[in-house]
């Protein structure tokens, strides 16, 4: 990660802190008191090949003992009704503010992936993340909604993972790709602003 755009994460990170924390502790004041505990969702992702880290989410399922793998139709059962709020806001994702602040992410860039993905995929991954993931990206804002209509048609674990590991992954690197050639801070400040501009339309 360039000292620049790293620059850029902490400085927009400090700054919302004040707006967005007192936003975290209700949102988790609320799911603590119709979800029970744990608030959190904390799932190992990768940060390079090799390089694990825990990524933090507000949880938006049922627990269960055993979890694995991307979400697909599978377990739509298990998204709790303040769940689907906060994934359609993708306010779930407002506890990364903390992995940022931490290095494990940037604000903008690919999203973090799952070792399992990683290890099957080393060629597709390795050039992938020589750029730091991030809570948002091309891909996400070009290629999210696409991805969910094809997981969602799944209905079983093995189902998720063949369609996501044929048709989501590399379609999603490509664009990871265009990102990474054209990467800046003025570039990351426009697509903070569409990802914002799409989550208030919703």
């Amino acid at each position: 990660m360039s000292l620049s755009k790293r620059a850029f994460d902490i400085g927009f990170a400090v700054l919302l802190l004040p707006i967005l924390g007192p936003l975290i502790g209700l949102i988790a004041l609320v799911l603590w008191l119709t979800q029970g505990r744990p608030v959190f969702y904390v799932s190992e992702r990768m940060k390079a090949p090799g390089v694990p880290f825990r990524l933090w989410k507000f949880r938006t399922m049922r627990a269960v003992a055993r979890d694995a793998g991307v979400s697909g139709g599978d377990k739509s059962d298990r998204i709790t009704r303040a769940g689907r709020m906060l994934r359609k806001t993708r306010t779930d994702e407002l506890p990364q503010l903390w992995n940022i602040l931490r290095g494990d992410m940037s604000f903008v860039g690919p999203r973090p992936p799952l070792r399992q993905y990683v290890e099957r995929f080393p060629q597709v991954y390795g050039p992938v993340l020589h750029s730091r993931p991030g809570v948002t990206g091309l891909a996400s804002l070009l290629y999210h909604q696409h991805e969910e209509r094809i997981l969602a048609l799944c209905t079983s674990a093995e189902e998720t993972d063949a369609a996501y590991a044929r048709r989501c992954i590399p379609a999603k690197a490509r664009l990871d790709l265009i990102y990474q050639r054209h990467q800046s801070v003025c570039f990351d400040i426009v697509l903070i602003g569409r990802t914002v501009a799409r989550i208030l339309r919703r």
